[in-house]
């Protein structure tokens, strides 16, 4: 029998992929007025973001967590984070949300075929967006995350 974790989601943690200082408030606001309360770390573009998820830069997040990313960044855009994280045998199973000003069905079909969790876009404000902070809520309260790989790969 499975030992009961009295507090199963406070440990999702999020990673903010996210260049924009507005945008980056606007979904820190959303999250407050949700409650949501788990860890979040924000970072810039998508080098930062492989520094943190493979344990290079000064805050590393841990398992488990899920990823909002920016597709249109400066250094490593949202396309190419994605394809260096699906080539990579520790992160190809990272969880990705896509959170976007990018409603170009292009870029749909390039986030998709890197076996992204969903695509959101940004400029559904208000009472929509927050309907997506709340179905972020429920995902990772329902969704069972993959364990961390015990041999690295």
């Amino acid at each position: 029998m499975n030992a009961v974790n009295e507090n199963p989601y406070s440990a999702v943690q999020i990673l903010l992929v996210e260049d924009d200082d507005i945008d980056a408030e606007a979904i820190g606001r959303a999250f407050r007025k949700a409650k949501i309360a788990n860890p979040t770390h924000r970072v810039c573009d998508g080098m930062e973001a492989l520094e943190v998820l493979r344990g290079n830069a000064a805050s590393a997040i841990s398992h488990p967590y899920l990823v909002l990313l920016d597709l249109n960044l400066p250094r490593l855009d949202g396309i190419g984070f994605l394809r260096e994280i699906r080539g990579d045998a520790s992160l190809k199973g990272t969880i990705v949300f896509v959170l976007t000003t990018s409603d170009d069905d292009a870029d749909k079909i390039a986030a998709y075929d890197e076996q992204i969790a969903g695509y959101m876009v940004k400029s559904r404000a208000g009472k929509d967006f927050m309907n997506l902070i709340n179905m972020l809520d429920h995902y990772w309260r329902v969704v069972e995350f993959p364990p961390e790989k015990l041999d690295g790969t």
